[in-house]
């Protein structure tokens, strides 16, 4: 089918709450697409913000501390998550083997499956839900095609700018505020549906219903104030950075923490199978590098040139 593009410029306004986390005054940004098939991208302002949670933060894990203050740059972030659709393009476009395996959840159990991979999850994905049984290395060659593409430096997002997308000025454990419960208007996540339509779920679930059971299309659900869709929920996200079980001598300039071993890199977000404790801004996860799993995905970031 042909694809017929038209360039995108939406105007987003932003609420950013004022205080000591806040990331930006409100402003008015926008989303644009460089190609076709690229995602569409949101210019984010700079700014500092407490990276990790707090004391008081109910479900927190050790690996979250300590928190500490962070200052990022201006970036650009995709708006959604890399869709299935645009997988396609980009394997289409390159060839690029992403394996005819993954770890999927059907039937009650975690296991690797072979007739499981990105085209086919085992959960009726359309080319408008995120891309799935994605690793590390498979989220790196896209960036580089799209680098390669446009012409401007496309790559994952560092741990520091992710948090810093998903709080978007709101120091909380979620974007919408400190109520699990209030997840199903903002997130995918493991909700009632869940709980009743995915085979063998025993763990606790959001009081509240998002109506999906598996992954949902990207931008079903409200944006945070940066018009950021899904940060929070649907799959877990790759990010650039090696994983380091705490954040002792970690980065305060919002790059990617690279150093030591990075035999494990580090995935956010949370995802639809997500219980309450597991859905947070803080939450962190680590994969190994080639792990492919249908709950795990990415999205993008370019570098913007600050004037």
């Amino acid at each position: 089918m042909q694809r017929l593009f038209f360039p995108v410029l939406l105007t987003l306004t932003f609420l950013v709450p004022a205080g000591p986390s806040a990331a930006a005054k409100p402003k008015p940004h926008s989303a644009v697409q460089d190609c076709p098939e690229c995602p569409a991208m949101v210019t984010l302002p700079g700014g500092a913000f407490d990276m990790g949670s707090p004391d008081s933060e109910p479900g927190r894990y050790a690996v979250e501390i300590p928190q500490h203050r962070v200052k990022v740059g201006r970036f650009a972030m995709g708006r959604t998550e890399i869709t299935r659709g645009q997988f396609v393009a980009f394997v289409e476009e390159t060839g690029h083997d992403a394996g005819d395996r993954c770890g999927t959840f059907e039937d009650g159990k975690h296991e690797e499956r072979s007739e499981r991979n990105w085209r086919n999850s085992g959960h009726g994905q359309e080319d408008n839900h995120p891309a799935v049984c994605l690793n590390w290395n498979d989220a790196q060659a896209y960036v580089q095609w799209l680098s390669r593409k446009t012409g401007k430096p496309y790559r994952l997002p560092t741990e520091a700018e992710w948090e810093y997308a998903a709080r978007a000025g709101v120091g909380a454990a979620h974007y919408w505020g400190e109520s699990a419960n209030q997840a199903c208007r903002y997130a995918n996540v493991m909700d009632r549906t869940g709980g009743i339509q995915v085979p063998g779920v025993t763990w606790e679930t959001h009081r509240c219903t998002d109506g999906y059971a598996y992954t949902a299309p990207v931008a079903r659900f409200r944006a945070n104030a940066f018009g950021l869709h899904d940060m929070l929920g649907n799959i877990w996200e790759w990010v650039e950075d090696c994983w380091h079980g705490h954040y002792k001598g970690a980065p305060a300039d919002g790059s990617a923490w690279t150093s030591g071993s990075c035999e494990k890199r580090v995935l956010r977000g949370g995802s639809w199978d997500n219980d309450p404790r597991n859905v947070r801004a803080a939450k962190r996860l680590w994969g190994m590098p080639d792990l492919r799993i249908d709950r795990y995905g990415f999205r993008v970031v370019r570098e913007v040139r600050s004037d």
